[in-house]
């Protein structure tokens, strides 16, 4: 990921809008290797002026730490396992929060990513790729990850006055 200026369009993270998130996103990486997961890569301020933070990468995060739990709003992914073949269970556990903005999906069997897109419980899901989207596609969360959607037609519904009249004479 390339951290820099939010207005190049070759820039993939800008900074965090605040301190205190910045300080959130380091708070977050220490109670992910204090419960025991790997810190692989990341996890630190990046040392330039600005509230930038280092793309970040955990290994063996399990599912009752907080890091697979909560939503960090920052460039940290969390890598979990789980055994050849086992879709249903992985979808259970990925649907197991009470969070749904975006999920991502990598797999070389597009049958079997198509059978788990449909099955999250996500407002976004990324097939083999991760944060690209287009102006005309809707985003937005389910569940505690927002209500309704940004971009696209379903967004411009919120500025319309939809009104039903029911005649009988």
């Amino acid at each position: 990921m390339k951290i820099g200026d939010p207005l190049n369009r070759s820039t993939d993270h800008g900074p965090q809008n605040h301190k205190a998130h910045l300080d959130k996103l380091l708070e977050f990486c220490q109670m992910g290797i204090k419960e025991g997961a790997t810190l692989v890569y990341g996890g630190k301020q990046v040392q330039r002026p600005g509230f930038f933070f280092e793309p970040t990468v955990f290994t063996d995060v399990q599912d009752h730490m907080y890091i697979a739990k909560e939503e960090s709003f920052g460039p940290i992914m969390i890598v979990s396992k789980f055994k050849t073949g086992e879709v249903d269970d992985v979808l259970r556990r990925a649907n197991a929060t009470e969070y749904g903005l975006a999920s991502g999906v990598f797999t070389r069997d597009i049958s079997k990513a198509l059978y788990v897109s449909e099955r999250l419980n996500a407002g976004t899901v990324f097939i083999n790729t991760y944060n690209k989207t287009d102006v005309a596609a809707p985003f937005g969360g389910f569940k505690q990850s927002g209500f309704g959607k940004d971009l696209g037609q379903e967004a411009l519904n919120e500025y319309l006055k939809t009104k039903a009249v029911t005649i009988e004479y």
